[in-house]
């Protein structure tokens, strides 16, 4: 590990810049990086994605914390939505999380890079959907919950690439399907980063330092170097082109995907 702390540091930084310019992030950006950087470490090839899954997760609980205390303080957040599908979204990720780790590495990286392309492509395009409906009563919002809950397992993500889109869907004002996306995030990496935790427990071949699917040494300086610099991104949110910096971040999502692709298949 200690000839990599460094990429560790740079993915950190990469990660915190975007999250607080851009308002994404996650595992779209850190589960590539960590697949690469994990097969460069040499770890078993068969782990890597699930690692940088469990790790991705595990990392989102930090900046989702932020993320929701923010977006509180200005009454952005609907608890309402976020008690109603909280259930389904923490029975979904979690269980979700035995789905990914009975997958082999392949179709697990596949499934990965075609939902990465669809967020890239909704960038690129700016493809909004058009309010038809009203949110749903609570057996509603609990079975998106459940949907939501799963795929973002699968990906390692807050779901914010889904959930904004049901909620303006749904007639719900950009700013407060913004901020309730943002307070389901936290649900999502707990209960997303407890089952990689589980289900890698005990897991044979698996590098040193880690927790179950979770490679602490990475968890921390990602971390760690990500909540110092957001802050900043955040500030230049206001001062940049921010409609061109998403096409641009669009761009570079394929071309991590494209080479998360190669080092897994090659």
């Amino acid at each position: 590990m200690t000839e990599f702390w460094w990429a560790y540091l740079a993915l950190g930084a990469f990660a915190g810049f975007f999250a607080g310019l851009l308002g994404v992030g996650g595992g779209a950006i850190m589960v590539p990086i960590l697949t690469s950087i994990f097969l460069a470490e040499g770890f078993p090839k068969s782990e890597v994605v699930h690692l940088a899954l469990g790790t991705s997760m595990a990392a989102i609980i930090f900046t989702s914390i932020s993320s929701l205390r923010a977006h509180h303080a200005h009454g952005a957040v609907l608890w309402k939505v976020v008690r109603g599908m909280t259930p389904g979204i923490l029975f979904g990720t979690f269980g979700a999380t035995f789905v990914a780790a009975l997958l082999p590495t392949r179709p697990l990286t596949i499934f990965f890079a075609c939902f990465i392309s669809y967020v890239a492509v909704q960038m690129l395009l700016n493809i909004k959907p058009k309010p038809h409906r009203d949110l749903p009563g609570a057996l509603g919002l609990g079975v998106v919950g459940l949907g939501i809950g799963g795929v973002s397992a699968l990906v390692a993500i807050g779901g914010g690439s889904l959930s904004v889109p049901f909620m303006a869907w749904c007639n719900v004002k950009a700013h407060n399907a913004i901020g309730t996306s943002a307070a389901l995030g936290l649900p999502i990496a707990v209960a997303g980063a407890i089952g990689y935790l589980v289900n890698g427990w005990g897991h044979p071949g698996l590098p040193p330092l880690t927790a179950g699917f979770i490679y602490l040494p990475a968890l921390v300086l990602v971390t760690v170097v990500s909540t110092l610099v957001a802050p900043f991104g955040a500030r230049l949110a206001h001062r940049l082109p921010v409609a061109t910096l998403k096409r641009v971040f669009a761009g570079v999502l394929v071309a991590l995907v494209v080479k998360m692709l190669w080092g897994v298949f090659a």
